[in-house]
């Protein structure tokens, strides 16, 4: 359990499946995944009183267990990705526990992760491998190796990722880039959701009265950028494939979540996002941790 300090990203890769904790792109979701080189399969360690919360290096929401249970052929109550708020840390808290020797392989498994007093985390589809949901399971109070994960450090990048540009036709830097910014895209394919920002200064401070609102249609991350600029009153500087932009976007999942930089596109789902903007060569930006995925 040596990964595991806090601001750390990690991997969670089931002992059983091969396969890797992974936030789905809807959000909301989590299951299993063989997407090793993603950000959805990246999670940052936060540590909070005594417990480990998990959150996503993609979204910024945090490794949470639901009320729902889950669906068939999958064991225990639904995991999900939720916001981290002042009632809800029971929701997202974790402890890691050494894991014993397996029966199957005589492999000794990084951890289990305890929820509450009798449940944990655990992969499915032992069987019918494609139920690749993810659920806390009691089952009656004995560990399988389904409840088994190893920990994979993430060392951090260098430099900030590249953002994905848009895709055409909206794939420009000239200047009618903002009237393009401010078009609707159609509503049938794009979701449309509520973006809250709000500028911190050097430290990463920022005055929590100071929320602006504004509509957003789709999911890419660039556009957003600009529109978040356009805003701000931020001067766009054309050249090559992208403009050069002076700021950079984090998203806070909740009130009591962390800062995570935003270099994805953004999910499926059409839940509002609170943007915390940092200027680019501020002291706040140059110490977010950025997991370096590629790595292999």
């Amino acid at each position: 359990m040596d990964q595991i300090f806090d601001e750390n990203h990690v991997r969670l890769r089931s002992r059983v499946r091969g396969t890797y904790l992974y936030a789905d792109e809807d959000g909301v979701g989590v299951s299993l995944s063989r997407r090793r080189a993603s950000l959805n399969a990246a999670w940052q360690v936060h540590l909070v009183q005594n417990f480990v919360l998990f959150r996503s290096a993609a979204y910024g929401r945090y490794l949470a267990v639901s009320r729902e249970m889950a669906p068939p052929g999958h064991r225990g109550l639904r995991v999900v990705q939720r916001d981290y708020d002042e009632l809800v840390l029971y929701a997202v808290a974790w402890r890691p526990i050494g894991a014993p020797l397996t029966v199957d392989d005589e492999a000794e498994a990084d951890v289990v992760l305890r929820y509450g007093s009798t449940r944990y985390l655990r992969a499915n589809g032992r069987h019918r491998r494609w139920h690749t949901g993810v659920t806390v399971d009691d089952n009656g109070g004995v560990r399988t190796t389904m409840m088994f994960w190893m920990v994979e450090e993430i060392p951090p990048r260098i430099e900030p990722p590249v953002l994905p540009l848009p895709p055409p036709p909206t794939m420009t830097t000239t200047p009618g880039l903002m009237s393009l910014l401010l078009r609707r895209a159609e509503p049938t394919s794009e979701p449309l959701r509520t973006i809250r920002y709000v500028r911190a200064n050097n430290v990463g401070n920022f005055n929590p009265l100071g929320w602006a609102t504004f509509q957003f249609y789709g999911r890419s991350v660039y556009l957003l950028l600009c529109r978040l600029a356009y805003q701000l009153g931020e001067t766009i500087s054309v050249g090559g494939e992208r403009g050069v932009i002076g700021i950079a976007l984090c998203v806070q999942a909740g009130n009591c979540a962390r800062l995570t930089p935003l270099v994805t596109d953004l999910p499926w789902c059409d839940d509002p996002m609170n943007i915390v903007v940092l200027a680019t060569d501020s002291y706040a930006a140059t110490q977010l941790r950025h997991p370096n995925v590629d790595e292999p």
